[in-house]
C-alpha cells in the first residue's frame, strides 16, 4: 500500500470517528434535555403539593393529640363494654 493511500485512509476514518462522536452527543444533549424538562414538570407538580399539603401541618398535630387521648381511653372502653356483656 501507498504512504497517500494509507494517509488517506487515515484521514476517513478520522472524520468518520468524528461524526459518530457528533452524533452521539447530539443524541446525549437531546436525551439530557428531555431528562431535564421531565425533571422541570416534576418539580413543578412537587411544589403543587407542598403548598397544598402545608396546610394540613397544624391539623395533624391536633389529630394526633386527639388520638392519643382516644387511645389512652380505649382499654377502659373495652373493660367497660366487657362488663356491660355479661
Amino acid at each position: 500500500m501507498s504512504f497517500v493511500l494509507l494517509v488517506t485512509l487515515t484521514v476517513i476514518e478520522i472524520v468518520l470517528l468524528v461524526l459518530v462522536l457528533a452524533i452521539m452527543v447530539t443524541m446525549v444533549t437531546r436525551q439530557l434535555r428531555s431528562i431535564a424538562a421531565n425533571l422541570a414538570r416534576v418539580a413543578f407538580g412537587v411544589r403543587a403539593v407542598e403548598t397544598q399539603v402545608s396546610a394540613i401541618g397544624p391539623g395533624v398535630t391536633e389529630v394526633n393529640r386527639l388520638l392519643r387521648d382516644i387511645n389512652g381511653t380505649l382499654p377502659r372502653v373495652a373493660q367497660r363494654a366487657e362488663q356491660l356483656a355479661r
